[in-house]
């Protein structure tokens, strides 16, 4: 997928696709230095990892509150709805080398987001009206991480492989919760899980 690819399939400003390619050149300089992707995924980042993060905003609530991406890592998909427009971002990455590479995209971008180089843990007092993870944890953990962040009408968007569905079966177990299963742009094969009202099941006796 090439960045006109890429346009036609999301509608964004040429200012915006200048400021993606400007972050995935940064993506690729760093990658040498910290395994921030996998590499092979850089053989088609724009698919791979832009389409793949941008998909989202439809999906995104209006208006939306604040964002919690969990485990940014490379800043995917947090970073890249920053990029796009979405305001009050808010990524989590407890790798400090990876939190560095993101403070230094915010900068050179100029990106009003908020970084965190601590666990997801230790945020219990924050809220959240949106939270995003890619590549994570499998879904009955990330809804640990994070239910404590939720506010009541709170969104989780997970972008998720092909286990998708059994993740979410899984999950059901602990957890119950509103669910749409969303085929995602950038892969065939894979979902994009979205979920609300998200609670912790009630035990009963069997």
């Amino acid at each position: 997928m090439t960045p006109e690819d890429f346009r036609a399939v999301i509608n964004v400003s040429r200012e915006t696709l200048t400021a993606l390619e400007t972050y995935l050149a940064m993506l690729v300089r760093w990658q040498k230095a910290i395994n921030l992707v996998g590499p092979k995924t850089l053989k088609d980042p724009w698919r791979r990892h832009l389409l793949d993060s941008a998909q989202l905003i439809p999906h995104l609530p209006s208006p939306s509150g604040p964002l919690y991406d969990l485990g940014s890592g490379a800043g995917l998909p947090g970073l890249i709805l920053a990029i796009m427009g979405v305001a009050d971002v808010h990524l989590v990455e407890s790798d400090q080398r990876k939190a560095q590479f993101l403070r230094e995209v915010a900068r050179k971008l100029d990106l009003s987001v908020q970084i965190y180089a601590s666990r997801i843990e230790q945020l219990s007092d924050h809220c959240a009206d949106i939270v995003t993870a890619r590549a994570l944890a499998p879904l009955s953990h990330l809804l640990d991480l994070a239910a404590p962040l939720l506010r009541p009408h709170a969104v989780c968007l997970f972008p998720k492989g092909q286990s998708a569905s059994d993740e979410l079966t899984d999950a059901s177990k602990s957890w119950s919760m509103s669910a749409d299963i969303i085929p995602s742009l950038s892969d065939p094969s894979a979902s994009i899980l979205k979920l609300r009202n998200v609670e912790r099941a009630s035990l009963h006796c069997q």
